[in-house]
């Protein structure tokens, strides 16, 4: 049952508890308790958690802004699907995009922009001990944007960013499945992508970029199909 204490939606302890529903729904939807279609009425959801309405509105709001339910006018909130054909999609083109964008960024990038990579960088890597999903996958992208930015093309960085957008259900699936399995693939290419834009090397850097997007989209691959179906996808 999630404690609650104080019924003002704006106070820090009704943010906590909506962080702790958001993080039970996100886990039920996860595990497949919660199935593709599902409705999320608010009501049943604070009966069955134990709390008000308001910090249950607040983790369905967080739910559809990571991609993990849409809503409908009139018909409340529903559990969104998920197929390994729009992941695919999604993570061919980013994989072209983002290479380029690296490869354009690595020419140019500055020692200011380093400093706010690593920056990023360890805000990430706190997320990810405090296991806050959607805080270490913000970071891991501002990250990107500062190399990406300094390629100087904005509408191949704000194609990139909408693609992310798209995406972030996805993103949130994997990054998950990483901290549950330790999994070191998802916290490792950052400080090497840094290193070797320090160098100089843009050619490593843009290697790292790509082995990144193609490790992450195979381990989205497993989560959504399992690893024998994924193998035959590839």
């Amino acid at each position: 049952m999630v404690t609650e204490t104080g019924d003002a939606p704006e106070t820090e302890s009704s943010t906590l508890v909506a962080d702790q529903v958001y993080e039970l729904l996100a886990k039920r939807i996860f595990d497949g308790e919660l199935a593709a279609g599902d409705r999320l009425p608010v009501r049943d959801l604070a009966d069955q958690v134990g709390t008000s309405v308001m910090p249950v509105r607040e983790a369905i709001r967080i739910l559809v802004k990571n991609g993990l339910a849409v809503t409908h006018p009139h018909r409340g909130a529903r559990v969104r699907e998920f197929t390994v054909h729009e992941l695919l999609d999604l993570y061919e083109v980013r994989t072209v995009l983002e290479v380029e964008a690296a490869r354009k960024g690595a020419l140019a990038v500055s020692a200011a922009d380093l400093d706010a990579m690593r920056a990023a960088c360890e805000r990430m890597y706190r997320a990810v001990v405090q296991q806050r999903v959607t805080e270490a996958l913000d970071e891991d992208e501002n990250l990107l944007r500062h190399l990406y930015r300094a390629g100087g093309n904005e509408v191949l960085v704000a194609t990139i960013e909408s693609l992310w957008v798209q995406c972030r259900p996805y993103k949130v699936i994997g990054a998950r499945a990483a901290l549950e399995a330790r999994d070191s693939s998802l916290w490792t290419p950052q400080p090497a992508l840094i290193d070797a834009l320090t160098s100089g090397d843009a050619e490593l850097a843009v290697t790292i970029t790509h082995e990144s997007l193609i490790s992450a989209r195979r381990r989205l691959e497993n989560e959504i199909h399992g690893p024998d179906e994924a193998e035959r996808v590839n």
